[in-house]
């Protein structure tokens, strides 16, 4: 009877507990890295690799990338390029091991480094898609929205450029896009390398809106492009230009073949993995051979294609073991590095968040340092989904949660909650659960846990069908940046000049 009475007793001392307040900024991978290939493969791959740039060469367009590389002693005949591997290495040797990224508001920095964990959502999405207004081209007034959703869940930690705004003429673009990224966010800034006008200028544009001197921009890393090879082995005049631009500004470029496997790269993991992986050192080297110590990224992103009709995959069998195989070959060379999710689905569905899931669990178990693309792409990058990003942001907090280890502590094991249940009773309302209900568990965005009946009174709605109240809900509570006025105050009078004379054109 005394036990009893004492179970009572420890059911009825409920504290003040406080309400559950995760925080999903600065995270750091919880699990060991995995890997497809051993370390003899891995070396084969890395070497075979450097043939590929000291005997195959790579194809450089920009006449002034090709004189980087002759005078740091390549062979340069006509556009092709051979990078010895003493420059690589030496190249390899300068790169950063470890970049802070900066933004507008610190704590919203990022430590880019090998461990860390870091997610952006979509990018380069020409067109955009919900349930309400149905799928169209991208316009400003949805790039807007975009950012602002990126901006309210802080477990996406860096922006992209997830809605083209194709209703702006492309030489004024950049002005917008740049703008609306100060206005709206105090995250890490995404630009587009299209051709150095565009580049200086939006520079230039992220100075004066953060009120940055020329040495305060050019001593931080305030953004960052994505530099896409075109596999195989070929570097355009924009992003050739892009590499060189961003490395003397002190700004960081992402250097990322997308090697599809069976199209434009070898049908093997393997084979794609050593032009991704050839392709990515080239471009490392560009960068350190424009200003050594620039602050670069490696970077994959290599799938495979159907080869019934020829269209990207994501979220495959292939796909996870070349995220496993490109981490294993970023921590060869000792380089912070990002992979990327992605879904070829046209809409929200079960397919859409599986090949999502799939891709997102890849890169988690390759150890990505950052995740691009994974919130909000459908149709293989073709669109941004606004339900599709509310139900990612569910997935990447999930990820997210792991990354807080449980205690194995004895009041954590609560042997007094063991004790205070009888066999076949339950743990509702011991002392251990009452002082700890409120902050145990995750609790879903989206997600709906009730039963059949309950979900049936509210509507019987699909997560892709609730998603849309939470974006709607999002934007309408948005509240504006403290200082993000200011920075269109002083911006203003730089883009009606730059309008004024017609923009800056892109490079082709």
């Amino acid at each position: 009877m005394e036990r009893r009475n004492t179970r009572r007793r420890r059911r009825g001392n409920v504290k003040a507990t406080v309400a559950r307040q995760p925080d999903y900024r600065n995270l750091s991978h919880p699990f060991t890295p995995q890997k497809v290939f051993s370390d003899d493969e891995i070396a084969g791959i890395h070497e075979t690799a450097l043939r590929v740039l000291e005997e195959l060469g790579i194809k450089v367009l920009l006449p002034e990338a090709r004189e980087v590389f002759a005078k740091a002693g390549a062979r340069v005949v006509e556009d092709m390029v051979f990078i010895g591997r003493d420059i690589v290495a030496a190249a390899l040797k300068t790169a950063p091991k470890s970049i802070r990224l900066r933004a507008a508001n610190p704590d919203n920095n990022v430590n880019y480094a090998l461990g860390s964990m870091i997610f952006a959502p979509g990018s380069g999405c020409p067109n955009v898609s919900d349930f309400e207004r149905g799928r169209r081209p991208g316009t400003l007034a949805d790039h807007e929205e975009t950012i602002k959703l990126a901006q309210s869940f802080d477990v996406i930690h860096m922006l992209g450029q997830s809605a083209e705004p194709q209703d702006v003429p492309i030489n004024f673009r950049h002005y917008d896009m740049v703008r609306a990224a100060l206005e709206f966010s105090d995250k890490q800034l995404h630009l587009y390398a299209r051709g150095r006008g565009q580049v200086t200028e939006s520079f230039e544009m992220i100075q004066l809106g953060l009120g940055l001197s020329d040495a305060e921009f050019r001593g931080d890393v305030w953004c960052h492009t994505i530099i896409n090879t075109n596999s195989p082995r070929l570097l355009d005049n924009p992003m050739a230009q892009g590499i060189i631009d961003f490395a003397r500004a002190g700004q960081m470029t992402v250097i990322t073949p997308f090697c599809l496997a069976g199209a434009m790269a070898p049908i093997t993991v393997a084979g794609a993995l050593t032009l991704q992986h050839a392709e990515s050192l080239m471009g490392i080297t560009l960068a350190q051979l424009a200003k050594a110590g620039a602050p670069v990224s490696y970077g994959g992103f290599s799938s495979n294609v159907d080869m019934k009709s020829g269209a990207p995959a994501f979220g495959t069998p292939s796909h996870v073991q070349l995220q496993i195989g490109g981490g294993q070959l970023a921590r060869h060379i000792g380089l912070p590095w990002r992979s990327a999710a992605g879904a070829a689905s046209n809409t929200p569905d079960m397919q859409a968040a599986m090949e999502t899931d799939m891709s997102l669990w890849g890169a988690m178990m390759a150890n990505a340092t950052m995740t691009l693309h994974a919130a909000g792409w459908l149709e293989g990058g073709l669109t941004f989904g606004y339900e599709k990003f509310i139900n990612d942001v569910e997935a990447l907090q999930t990820l997210a949660e792991l990354c807080s280890k449980p205690s194995g502590s004895a009041a954590e094991i609560g042997f007094e909650a063991l004790a205070d249940v009888e066999p076949g009773g339950h743990f509702f309302a011991t002392q251990h659960t009452m002082d700890r209900y409120e902050t145990a568990f995750y609790q879903p965005l989206v997600a709906d846990l009730r039963n059949v009946g309950a979900w049936e009174e509210d509507g019987a709605k699909t997560s892709a069908e609730r998603a849309t109240r939470i974006w709607k809900r999002t934007l309408a509570d948005f509240k504006p940046l403290a200082n993000g006025e200011a920075a269109v105050e002083r911006l203003r009078p730089y883009i009606e000049a730059g309008r004024a004379r017609g923009g800056a054109a892109p490079v082709e």
